[in-house]
């Protein structure tokens, strides 16, 4: 269960100031102590998506976008010091709710790119 802490919940509603759907995803993150699963599927239910699972359904929707997840472009901006760049390829390179992008996008920070990926480059090789 990836979750987030109250401090790292501060340090992302300072740095994602101005993007309301990530402070609305935030406060429902918050409201969940800080499960991003709890969060994810709250805000899915939201936005009128119907997961059909409780358990694993934040790691299913991130599988669905992995070809864009695995890009060198959005593991470089993972890695980097702000998460904003990698919300902003989720949002424009997918057709995942916006509200959702943040949630996907601590999944895999969490689970770590490096393990979220090797499943598709060991199917690619």
């Amino acid at each position: 269960m990836e979750t987030l802490t109250s401090v790292e919940i501060i340090e992302y509603r300072a740095e994602l100031a101005g993007d309301e759907d990530a402070l609305r995803a935030l406060d429902m993150i918050e409201d969940c102590e800080g499960n991003l699963e709890d969060a994810a599927i709250a805000l899915a239910l939201r936005v009128g998506q119907e997961p059909d699972e409780s358990e694993r359904w934040l790691e299913g929707l991130a599988k669905r976008w992995r070809t864009v997840i695995c890009r060198e472009e959005f593991r470089q901006a993972i890695a980097g010091d702000s998460i904003e760049p990698a919300l902003q390829i989720l949002r424009t390179e997918t057709s995942m709710p916006r509200g959702l992008a943040l949630p996907v996008a601590l999944f895999v920070l969490k689970t770590g790119i490096e393990d979220f990926c090797k499943p598709l480059e060991e199917k690619l090789s």
